[in-house]
């Protein structure tokens, strides 16, 4: 994944919202009467202004920082049919030992806002235009600035499993199938427009703390595996090198001690079609997990993409150490094979997020930086 003399930079998908843009989200989400068209007119104003920061701090693979959506997964309820039960609920297993933390945790204005109603009827497609739009308007985006590499991310069937309770389908398999059926629509159209197409999963590790906690590894790997059996039926007309994926224990502060190791997962998730895997590395719960490919293979075709950044804290990430974190892994698994990226997302839902916008910047631009020393220091 670099190009000729030095390492690609790239993130997983959110970024801060402008005020007036949150406070239309929210207006939006909990059913107030908004103007379509101004809406549509401040997000495509907002991803314009994405596009060009992101380019301008230095990050090659660019998106629209999920400015038309919601959140990363609960916009799905918007364009597919079948979600109109009562609202869910969320247990996190690491944090109900701590309820302060809980407390912080749930108090996120992201989450207030947050619809999550359950599937109560047949999964089918609602709104066919609403993907097309959102690619047409990053690649638009992306020329007028200059760039040349896009991205969009799109759920994948586990996650969305995940936010929306089943009250119809009965077994966790038909319900994920479902789902993929009706997704595979979003991820054509996403490959189609030239971006870059993301999954994002992280039901492939968040899961096992969360909806399956009562499961011990044998079983959460079982689960892990009909997800990902799900997302490749989703993908089968999408080649591998058209899409990447993330894996998320969960991108909130609590204590994170109940995480599954990478290690007890890492087989499973290589039988995920997309070519690339995005993955946390660079916080105090996994960025030590950077050792265990010195014994780990990376199957042929395989590109990592290791958070070297970390999305939860206001420290700026020295440009030498995220140079690094970048060759740790190169190290390994060879510089073709690595891109710097991040490890989760700045504003998963709209409004949540505990790091400061400018920061934000501060360390994408530092992400740049280090890229550049570990490339000089590779190539």
């Amino acid at each position: 994944m670099a190009t000729p003399g030095r390492f690609l930079t790239t993130h997983v998908g959110s970024l801060p919202r402008p005020q007036d843009l949150m406070e239309i989200m929210w207006a939006r989400e909990d059913g107030i009467p908004i103007d379509k068209a101004a809406v549509d007119e401040r997000i495509h104003q907002a991803v314009t202004d994405m596009v060009a920061r992101q380019l301008s701090a230095g990050v090659d693979v660019v998106n629209d920082g999920e400015m038309p959506k919601p959140s990363y997964a609960t916009y799905v309820k918007d364009r597919l049919n079948g979600f109109g039960g009562t609202g869910n609920t969320f247990v996190f297993a690491d944090i109900e030992d701590f309820p302060q933390t809980k407390a912080r945790v749930f108090a996120d204005p992201g989450r207030k806002h947050r619809k999550t109603p359950a599937c109560n009827a047949p999964i089918t497609v609602k709104d066919m235009e609403a993907p097309r739009r959102d690619a047409q308007r990053l690649m638009d985006a992306v020329k007028a600035a200059g760039g040349t590499r896009a991205f969009m991310t799109a759920a994948s069937p586990g996650v969305t499993a995940f936010f929306f309770r089943d009250d119809y389908y009965g077994s966790h398999e038909q319900y994920v199938f479902a789902i993929a059926d009706a997704m595979r629509h979003e991820y054509e159209a996403v490959a189609a427009s030239g971006a870059m197409l993301q999954i994002d999963c992280p039901d492939l590790a968040m899961g096992r703390h969360t909806q399956f906690k009562d499961l011990d590894v044998k079983g959460f790997r079982a689960m892990m595996e009909l997800n990902i059996e799900a997302m490749n039926r989703a993908l089968v007309n999408i080649p591998a090198d058209k899409v990447r994926m993330h894996l998320c224990w969960g991108n909130y502060p609590g204590p994170h001690h109940l995480d599954i190791p990478f290690q007890e997962i890492v087989d499973v998730v290589w039988k995920a079609k997309p070519h690339a895997i995005q993955f946390e590395a660079a916080n105090p719960r996994h960025a030590h997990e950077w050792a265990m490919f010195e014994s780990v293979k990376v199957p042929e075709g395989k590109v990592l993409i290791p958070g070297v950044i970390e999305c939860q804290s206001n420290y700026i990430e020295h440009p030498e150490l995220v140079a690094q974190r970048i060759g740790r892994y190169a190290n390994l698994v060879g510089r073709d094979n690595v891109m710097g990226g991040v490890d989760c997302g700045f504003s998963i839902h709209v409004g949540s997020g505990g790091v400061d916008p400018d920061v934000v910047w501060a360390k994408m631009r530092s992400l740049a930086q280090g890229a550049a020393i570990a490339s000089k220091k590779f190539f």
